[in-house]
């Protein structure tokens, strides 16, 4: 640990080397050479197997070279006879310098058999071998050797204190960082968050959606649609407006094989490739020309319908603009070949949405541009959109409060109505558009914000997703080999 290496000081060099058969207690010998010495110069855990690759007399030398440091320490055990060399080199001088010697293991002459302790090296194969008899053999060489561990410590106390050594220079103490699952569960500190989710947890006992439990989803059967606004807007919405999300995939779900989405699926599963790589070859046509319109459809029309423009106005400004107005026209459905989907729309908005302005401003602005063109006719996309997207409106101090229909309201609420806000203007009091503005459970800026974010787009991705799906299936169950498009359907051009 990092508060350890800083507790003995092992971030400047001290006046002590030891050298130990355990590993693990070379971070006590740091911490006693620390403690009661001005620290660890060198250490060095040799091992307990039978056969090391150094020895004690090996860096006992080293050090007695080394003239930084002034006083030694060897921690040994029971087993082996290195320590007998130490002795010998004491008493030739080779080691002049103090040494406090121990060899742990004192107990086992307690036992009435030979006792294999951790290390592989740890048993004494002879008398000679006994802890015991290696810490008389060092005593009697000049070592100075302690009765037993605990008196090791003062041992080395004593003989530091006799070398009256001026102090070690001091650097500044490192900063010590706090440990972080330490000050975690004290509530000192929090993790920065990777990611903020607030639409689901799976940390309890059961999985929730915004909120609510994942059983009570299903006791309450909110559908796909409950599901889809728990996740999307993180609320409840009336059953109505469930129904109506449900009915958006349906009707989106598929358009036959000819368009641009489905047969780039197809071609693709033809091609021999998986369901993922096929299903997003044909998200990916998805865009302002191929099913991708929505939310600009909506905010084109609310933004006109919320500024007074009439229909006119806003098909001349178009017009006068160059721009396309996003949720009108088709490639095959016209007025006299008009869209089933759309009326489907059209009719359970009128029949269950509390206002429906803005689908009713399209369907005006739907009779000027079929004038010019039969087929510029209100298409899905913009069905949906209208009907999607009508917001409350910013309020009145009078005005009573828009209700709310949230997770916390198993009952259902009844809609905000346009005599909800008698002192605004007609046009500000009125249809995702419609839908958002005015089932009662988003604030205006909220109904904004969730229009703008790209969630009509994601309905219609979501819906056609599963005619993706089918078609893969479909060219599978068939087992369609590789599409090649037919020459005489291109026209090569040369110039």
């Amino acid at each position: 640990m990092i508060d350890n290496i800083i507790s003995c000081r092992l971030y400047r060099p001290g006046s002590v080397a030891y050298v130990s058969k355990s590993g693990g207690m070379s971070n006590e010998l740091n911490n006693i050479c620390s403690t009661y010495a001005d620290g660890a110069c060198e250490g060095i855990a040799i091992g307990g197997d039978r056969y090391p690759g150094s020895r004690f007399l090996d860096h006992l030398l080293r050090y007695q070279a080394n003239p930084r440091i002034k006083m030694l320490v060897l921690l040994g055990e029971v087993g082996g006879t290195d320590e007998y060399a130490v002795a010998e080199a004491i008493k030739d001088g080779r080691i002049t310098k103090p040494l406090v010697a121990w060899c742990i293991g004192t107990c086992a002459s307690l036992f009435p058999f030979e006792v294999q302790f951790g290390h592989a090296g740890a048993l004494a194969g002879s008398e000679a071998q006994t802890a015991i008899a290696k810490n008389a053999a060092l005593a009697a060489a000049g070592a100075i050797v302690p009765s037993n561990f605990n008196d090791f410590v003062v041992k080395i106390r004593d003989t530091f204190t006799r070398l009256k050594l001026p102090p070690v220079s001091e650097p500044p103490t490192p900063t010590m960082p706090m440990d972080y699952a330490w000050a975690k569960s004290l509530g000192l500190v929090r993790k920065p968050a990777a990611f903020v989710s607030s639409i689901s947890d799976d940390r309890g006992e059961e999985l929730l959606y915004a909120g609510m439990p994942l059983s009570k989803v299903f006791e309450e059967e909110l559908g796909v649609g409950g599901v889809l606004s728990l996740l999307w807007f993180r609320r409840r919405l009336p059953p109505y407006a469930t129904k109506f999300l449900e009915m958006v995939l349906m009707v989106t779900a598929d358009h036959g094989p000819a368009v641009s989405g489905a047969h780039n699926t197809i071609v693709t599963a033809r091609a021999g490739k998986d369901l993922i790589s096929s299903l997003v070859s044909g998200l990916l046509t998805i865009g302002p020309r191929f099913g991708g319109a929505l939310d600009e459809a909506a905010l084109q029309f609310s933004g006109a319908y919320d500024g007074g423009v009439s229909p006119a106005a806003f098909v001349k400004s178009m017009r006068d603009s160059n721009k396309l107005i996003m949720g009108i026209g088709h490639r095959v459905k016209s007025v006299s070949n008009p869209d089933k989907r759309v009326s489907i729309i059209v009719d359970y908005a009128r029949k269950h949405f509390p206002a429906t302005d803005i689908l009713s401003f399209a369907l005006e602005v739907e009779k000027l541009t079929t004038q010019k063109k039969e087929n510029l006719i209100l298409n899905v996309d913009g069905a949906i959109a209208v009907c999607v997207a009508w917001r409350p409106p910013l309020g009145h101090p009078h005005d009573p409060p828009l209700p709310k229909y949230s997770v916390a309201s198993p009952t259902p609420l009844t809609p905000p109505s346009p005599s909800h806000y008698p002192n605004l203007p007609p046009y500000q009091c009125r249809c995702f558009t419609d839908l958002v503005r005015s089932c009662g459970a988003f604030t205006r800026e909220e109904a904004d914000e969730t229009v703008s974010s790209g969630c009509l787009n994601g309905l219609f991705v979501v819906g056609r997703s599963m005619g993706f799906i089918g078609h893969f299936l479909d060219q599978n169950r068939f087992k369609q080999g590789l599409y090649r498009h037919p020459s005489d359907d291109i026209c090569y051009y040369q110039s």
